[in-house]
């Protein structure tokens, strides 16, 4: 297996197999493309021919359906100018003919109707309908079945009233207008109008045979399953081949944007997916559109051929692509496969192969210049073999003495980095100090920075504590002078209360009097009542008198009830005024006791900044000291860094002249290897 997948790799990637697969699938897929573009576009020609065809022919049916509703409406609009049925119709309606009268005006009448739908057999009738939707009041031509009456024809019947005179057609139903027929019509309707006697309108129906649209459409074929319809506005079919789908929504339909483009066709897939090719005209009468449509498979059964035409160019071109790379193969890729097995030889070290080939093609001359380049090859195969001899001894001397100058450089760079070394250390022991003598100069700074920011938070606790002292006096000062308030308050609440009680006494012997002037002025009323006509004016004077003393009691009471509201009051003042009482003196306690508290403070906060002073004249000392010791450091750090520089350069000099010690003998031993192996190269090819 691994075999086989080996021989496929390699043939795979023969530069001749590589040209017939190009080759090959080039000319394949051209040949595809051009063949497949060439059935695609033929179909789309042949759909946008159809469709222009379909079109003129969809646009003459519609002018001749348009053609024969306006006929309809050319003759309804003759009844609604008919002066002699108008005539009759209000004669009749008038109730002023006689019984011979009104039913030789109904036979004239009847005989316009059958004259009119004798001359069109494509009508089922004309109708002359009353709004009374009365049998006996309405007018039909002969062989046409009675009127009937449910909420859809009345519903008609309103739309054709709405019109004001103008023609309504209403979409083909199954059984007639009326629901009454066994065939399907077509209903055209106006109401001829009377504008004096509107008891004499009628509406007017001619009722046109489904046939007839058929037979008129007949001509039109829109592929060979295609189909017509009639759809309204709404997209239900007003007319179709099938009449159960009659007033049922049309899957395919027209919309308004394809309807303001106007291009008369488009596609569009049906119920089950199948692109369908339509056509469509709108009416001028009617607010209809007559609609075709058929598959698009229908129209380019033709084109089909091509796909098979297109089948066989491909196949055909597969067999001419199969025998082209069979001689590209022969011419190209068994040559090349030839030389490559030769140059895989001269990879071995066989420098004595040589091609054959005779042409004088690029193979050839190929050929020719392979046997020339290993020709040379051989040649200077010899002339290296003989330099490697040379190389090899020249290269054992220079190993020799490399080795030697690469120990004694070791030994100086060992020495000069040992010194260096000890150095560099004290140069960083000397850097360390300096850097910590540094830190302490700047903490011992810090130290001072913050004393300075304690002794003056510690002046501006003193000058807070003064604040609050005198706050504190002014307070106890202030609570006391409420504490004298409160006593003021409790005394004069207490003359109140007595006030209150003086003015309760005051009022009753108020409220006596008053009861004792109730009762004279009865009394007077009663005396009054007795004298008769010489008491009445006692009687008025006592009913005055009684008055007033009732507004005196009243008052009484008024002031009764306010005086009991104001000793409430006072009351609960009082009863507040003493449990506040102990509470200010507890509070003037505390106050004290906060005040006595601030100068302790302001004492302490006194004894601090004391001490604050001597620790700040120490760190100044301090900061003195560590200044000399930084500078002392300092010059250390320097004189070692000088050293250090100078031992580093040393040093760096003779890692140098190691390194390049070390260099050379490496390149001696590569030298050396170089020579053996180029020796042992030369000898592996066969000059």
């Amino acid at each position: 297996m691994n075999l086989m997948k080996k021989l496929w790799t390699l043939q795979f990637r023969s530069v001749g197999i590589k040209l017939f697969v190009i080759l090959f699938s080039s000319i394949v897929l051209l040949s595809s493309v051009l063949g497949l573009t060439s059935y695609f576009a033929a179909k789309d020609i042949i759909t946008d021919e159809v469709a222009a065809a379909s079109s003129q022919s969809i646009v003459q049916a519609a002018d001749k359906l348009d053609f024969l509703l306006t006929e309809y409406e050319a003759l309804s609009r003759q009844f609604a100018l008919d002066s002699a049925l108008k005539g009759d119709l209000e004669k009749i309606n008038s109730g002023e003919l006689t019984t011979v009268a009104k039913v030789a005006a109904e036979d004239r009448i009847r005989r316009k109707l059958d004259l009119v739908k004798g001359s069109d057999e494509r009508m089922y009738g004309v109708r002359l309908v009353s709004k009374s939707l009365e049998e006996t009041e309405s007018y039909k031509s002969a062989g046409v079945s009675g009127l009937r009456s449910d909420e859809g024809i009345a519903e008609r019947l309103k739309q054709i009233e709405d019109a004001k005179g103008e023609p309504v057609w209403f979409p083909v139903r199954e059984k007639g207008f009326f629901d009454a027929y066994t065939e399907p019509s077509l209903t055209m309707g106006r109401l001829l109008r009377n504008l004096l006697h509107p008891e004499a309108e009628y509406y007017m129906l001619i009722e046109v045979k489904g046939k007839a649209l058929t037979e008129m459409l007949s001509n039109l074929q829109i592929g060979m399953t295609g189909e017509i319809r009639i759809l309204n506005t709404d997209g239900n079919i007003v007319y179709g081949a099938d009449n159960a789908k009659l007033g049922q929504p049309s899957y395919i339909k027209v919309s308004e944007e394809q309807d303001v483009e106007k291009k008369h066709s488009f596609t569009a897939a049906d119920e089950k997916g199948s692109p369908q090719l339509v056509v469509y005209q709108p009416l001028t009468t009617a607010k209809w559109t007559l609609m075709g449509y058929a598959p698009v498979s229908d129209f380019t059964k033709s084109a089909d051929k091509l796909l098979y035409i297109t089948f066989s160019v491909v196949l055909a071109a597969a067999v001419i692509a199969l025998l082209i790379g069979y001689v590209l193969v022969r011419l190209v890729g068994r040559p090349l496969g030839k030389l490559a097995t030769l140059m895989e030889e001269g990879e071995r070290g066989n420098l004595r192969v040589r091609t054959n080939f005779k042409g004088k093609d690029e193979i050839g001359r190929l050929g020719h210049s392979f046997n020339k380049m290993m020709e040379q090859i051989s040649l200077l195969a010899s002339q290296s073999e003989m330099s490697a001899g040379e190389v090899l001894g020249t290269s054992e001397q220079l190993v020799k003495a490399s080795g030697t100058t690469s120990l004694h450089a070791r030994e100086v760079a060992s020495a000069t980095g040992e010194i260096a070394l000890g150095a560099a250390s004290l140069a960083v022991e000397a850097e360390k100090s300096h850097a910590n003598v540094e830190i302490i100069g700047s903490k011992m700074s810090e130290v001072t920075e913050l004393n300075t920011v304690m002794d003056a938070s510690a002046e501006r606790v003193i000058e807070v504590s003064d604040q609050g002292t005198e706050l504190m006096k002014l307070l106890v000062e202030q609570s006391e002078s409420t504490v004298e308030m409160f006593n003021r308050i409790q005394e004069n609440s207490n003359k109140l209360r007595e006030s209150t009680h003086l003015i309760r006494s005051i009022l009753s012997p108020m409220i006596a009097v008053n009861k004792q002037t109730n009762i004279l002025a009865l009394n007077a009323t009663i005396e009054a009542v007795r004298a008769g006509a010489a008491g009445r004016g006692f009687i008025v004077i006592a009913d005055e008198i009684r008055q007033l003393a009732n507004q005196s009691n009243e008052s009484i009471q008024s002031v009764s009830k306010i005086t009991e509201e104001i000793g409430l009051h006072i009351e609960n003042t009082v009863k507040d005024i003493n449990e506040t009482a102990p509470k200010f003196r507890e509070q003037i306690s505390s106050v004290r006791e906060s005040s006595t508290i601030f100068a302790s403070v302001k004492e302490e906060m006194e004894h601090f900044m004391g001490h604050l002073s001597e620790s700040s004249a120490s760190i100044h000392e301090l900061i003195e000291f560590q200044r000399q010791l930084g500078e002392s450091m300092a010059s250390v750090s320097s004189i070692v860094q000088q050293t250090t520089a100078s031992t580093q350069e040393v040093a760096s000099m003779s890692s140098q002249q190691f390194t390049v010690s070390e260099e050379l003998v490496s390149l001696s031993q590569k030298l050396e290897s170089l020579a053996a192996d180029l020796k042992q190269s030369m000898v592996s090819f066969q000059v």
